[in-house]
């Protein structure tokens, strides 16, 4: 990578994950900054590649799913649909000419759950030699606000 940016994640996840409160994503947001947006659902299988398409495009670097354990899901099977939507959308990525590494997922371990600080911590280590994303332009990728700004091209 030929710059010091890190990496802007979007980080969707079940809000039953293990210590995944208030103060938790607070510790997160003022940890990674403009690096990490999170975004809570409340079961990961409500998640559309939809929704991980749409960050790619606007702002994020990556986007990945955390879920809650297989088998403990409180709405069945939202953890496994999740899952094999995050893999559809990896395999369109990929289909694009882009690094699949750009869209994943963690499954919480059931036996052991690990907070979502350290499951964050997980996948920025993962994302850190990532470059920046070829989806975006150069005045998205000098920011992580969150939204694209509108070119005179753009349609409103």
């Amino acid at each position: 990578m030929t710059s010091d940016k890190k990496p802007v994640l979007a980080l969707f996840y079940c809000q039953n994950t293990h210590a995944s409160g208030e103060d938790e994503r607070q510790a997160l947001e003022q940890k990674y900054g403009d690096s990490l947006k999170l975004f809570p659902i409340p079961c990961s299988g409500r998640l559309e590649p939809l929704h991980l398409l749409k960050a790619l495009e606007d702002f994020a670097d990556a986007g990945y799913v955390i879920t809650c354990p297989e088998g403990a899901c409180r709405y069945f099977e939202g953890n496994l649909r999740a899952k094999k939507r995050v893999e559809r959308t990896r395999e369109m990525i990929k289909s694009i000419g882009l690094e699949e590494e750009r869209i994943g997922f963690l499954i919480n371990s059931k036996e052991g759950p690990k907070p979502l600080t350290d499951l964050a911590d997980e996948i920025m280590d993962r994302l850190a030699n990532l470059p920046p994303s070829p989806v975006l332009g150069p005045s998205v990728q000098g920011r992580a606000t969150g939204s694209r700004q509108r070119s005179k091209g753009d349609k409103v």
